[in-house]
């Protein structure tokens, strides 16, 4: 992706080193899938991972900011810059204004509307604050872990959470909360994977835009589909697990998170990411 020396966003928050009030909450990728169901839903993620066991005590080491970190805050502040611009166009095309959301970097733990979050839940968005959060240090597990590199792998992650904050301004948010009470657990983590595969589609909205501008190089596209389809609840769960409880996805298959995020690539709009009555995810 062509990102140096370009515009950077000016709604960056900087906490690394601030800490979270000194309370890590872990879950690691089984707790990721929860904490993100409720963090998306405006509730305190904090809570249902001190169920899990996962809250602990930060190791009190000041954070030190390395090249490498440097380069990565860099890149993410351009494409939140990108997201900037190019959801305000199609905003505006619809007769919409759009709110610019704030992205927040932490190092390992942070505060948010939603609650108290350790860098182990993942990058998140927090409806309540309208605020996404991210540790850089997720970038090393993409790469490692999901064996998804990229420079554009990693801008695909901010445009999904970008897409949430998207799904907030468009009322979507808001008529899912209510029904969580409403469905049993099944019937709502099948609602569940239709909002985040939405949040994929606008992902891909974005990337069309992106290369409309001329901002993607050879292989970008690949890379985003890679990261997609290693976020997978399938993929997610055979690895964490060695098997698979479709009853319990929240985020979608590989291959449905590839698709709605290619669709939107190809759509560039608003209007083909119905997926909540969408027959065929």
């Amino acid at each position: 992706m062509k990102w140096q020396g370009r515009r950077a966003s000016r709604n960056v928050e900087d906490r690394r080193g601030m800490g979270g009030g000194g309370k890590l909450v872990g879950g690691g990728l089984g707790g990721l899938v929860i904490v993100l169901i409720v963090a998306f839903m405006g509730g305190d993620p904090t809570a249902v991972l001190n169920e899990l066991g996962g809250a602990g005590t930060g190791s009190g080491q000041p954070y030190v900011e390395t090249a490498e970190d440097q380069e990565r805050a860099e890149f993410v502040s351009v494409v939140l810059a990108d997201t900037e611009q190019i959801w305000s166009e199609v905003f505006a095309e619809e007769g919409m204004e759009y709110v610019e959301p704030t992205l927040v970097l932490f190092s390992g733990s942070v505060e948010s509307a939603c609650g108290t979050a350790g860098a182990s839940v993942g990058p998140f968005y927090c409806p309540g604050d309208q605020k996404l959060y991210i540790d850089l240090s997720f970038y090393d597990e993409l790469q490692q872990q999901f064996q998804a590199p990229g420079d554009f792998a990693m801008a695909y992650v901010i445009a999904h959470e970008v897409g949430h904050h998207v799904q907030n301004l468009l009322g979507v948010m808001e008529q899912v909360q209510p029904l969580r009470n409403q469905l049993s657990e099944e019937e709502y983590n099948k609602l569940q994977v239709r909002l985040e595969l939405q949040a994929d589609y606008l992902s891909g909205v974005w990337a069309h835009h992106a290369e409309d501008m001329g901002l993607l190089e050879a292989g970008d596209l690949e890379e985003a589909l890679t990261a997609a389809s290693a976020v997978g609840d399938d993929t997610i769960q055979q690895r964490a697990r060695g098997y698979v409880v479709p009853e319990s996805f929240t985020h979608g298959t590989s291959e449905q998170r590839k698709k709605w995020f290619y669709r939107g690539f190809e759509a560039g709009n608003l209007k083909e990411g119905d997926t909540f009555n969408a027959k065929d995810l």
